[in-house]
């Protein structure tokens, strides 16, 4: 390949593709990065605008961390400009696949993020809240209420970013009508987990319009009391997994709620049950599992106010698996338990966003959003250097 490329005879960009990144990882920087530039424009010549993009991408990430935003700022605006067309050929399509028009859009405001391109950023993040919104009212149309939500949730989103509040109250007025819809389906078909889980989006959306007040802490308290349902009829059936997950739900539900008594009562008795079924699990070899039941020990612990006792959970947990989401989880729950004790609705939106990326999948982005709200309040400072310390980060 390397006599193919040198001699000036055509490689296809896939055969460019793979010698730039062997060269990146050989040290030769130069090299490969001209390679990788090659196969970007021949993805881009033959109409390949996906693969052409992801290295746009990738070569704009990389220059804006060794040579600065200027040098990077073509790769970056090459990259967004095909995503765009991308998001277009998507939406023209007869049935949108949502999962990648996610994704496209995510891009193309990563990279205006990036170049601090404030104008385009809230164009773009309009435009999409437009698009989300078309898409929502379709799948509402169609009774497809899942599509609908999560579609409208993403316009919600888009709104929010581009500063256009009256677009994003519409939405969350919209949401609050088909989660109540959802609710009652689930209530009389007796899931009162789901209905649970459906609450506690309903109260998200109802702080939206009324604030955190009492609108909201009547419904993040019926999430309570239907968490706490769902754990007794989980425990008579003898499932003690799903018994204890519940249970940590109920007490955050009820910290948010405003009852803090009820949920450190909840949180004590769940730890105890918990220690339990990390020693069934772990006498199994269940790792992946033991894994998760020390992460809700920890937020449990958390949620009682145990910090110390929550950072050997947690560096426990991390020892099966160090991933971003268990990383995100724990700083959620630290802010999770803030808010509640301070009243801060700015702090909570944060938590709803990080929460929004977790649904979709963008682990990354959900942990800066998450971490963000420890390093920005000087209160949690403290905190937050007992999570990096348990995550084997002594520096700060």
């Amino acid at each position: 390949m390397r006599i193919l490329i040198s001699s000036g005879i055509d490689s296809s960009p896939e055969e460019l593709e793979e010698l730039g990144f062997k060269y990146m990882d050989e040290g030769k920087t130069k090299e490969g990065l001209k390679l990788i530039l090659r196969a970007a424009k021949g993805y881009e010549g033959k109409g390949d605008k996906e693969n052409a993009a992801r290295l746009y991408r990738y070569l704009g990430h990389f220059l804006a961390k060794r040579v600065g935003i200027d040098k990077a700022k073509p790769s970056l605006l090459k990259s967004a400009y095909l995503y765009i067309d991308l998001i277009e050929e998507e939406i023209s399509k007869p049935e949108v696949d949502i999962d990648i028009l996610d994704e496209y859009c995510f891009r193309v405001l990563e990279m205006f993020a990036m170049l601090n391109d404030i104008r385009l950023l809230t164009k773009y993040a309009s435009e999409f809240a437009g698009i989300y919104e078309d898409l929502g009212e379709s799948y509402e149309s169609a009774d497809d209420m899942p599509l609908a939500i999560r579609a409208y949730e993403s316009a919600f989103r888009y709104y929010k970013l581009a500063g256009l509040e009256d677009g994003a109250r519409s939405m969350a007025e919209k949401l609050i009508n088909l989660y109540g819809q959802i609710a009652e389906a689930k209530l009389s078909k007796g899931d009162v987990g789901a209905a649970a889980d459906v609450f506690y989006e309903l109260a998200r959306y109802t702080k939206m319009i009324f604030g955190y007040d009492a609108h909201f802490k009547e419904m993040m308290d019926t999430a309570a009391r239907n968490y706490e349902r769902a754990s007794k009829l989980a425990y008579s059936e003898g499932d003690l997994d799903r018994t204890t997950s519940y249970l940590v739900k109920a007490q955050y539900a009820y910290l948010l709620a405003g009852n803090s008594s009820r949920a450190k009562l909840i949180g004590v008795n769940t730890i105890r049950m918990l220690n339990q079924v990390i020693s069934t699990h772990r006498a199994s070899g269940n790792d992946k599992m033991v894994s998760e039941k020390l992460m809700e020990v920890a937020e449990a612990l958390i949620g009682v106010g145990k910090i110390e006792e929550a950072m050997k959970a947690y560096k426990s947990a991390l020892e099966v698996d160090g991933g971003l989401k268990h990383r995100t989880r724990i700083r959620l729950a630290v802010a999770k338990v803030y808010a509640s004790q301070k009243g801060f609705k700015e702090i909570l939106e944060k938590v709803d966003l990080a929460e929004f990326y977790l649904k979709k999948n963008n682990l990354h982005k959900a942990f800066d959003v998450a971490d963000r709200i420890l390093m920005d309040n000087e209160e949690l400072a403290e905190v937050r250097r007992k999570i990096l310390e348990a995550e084997g980060i002594t520096e700060f």
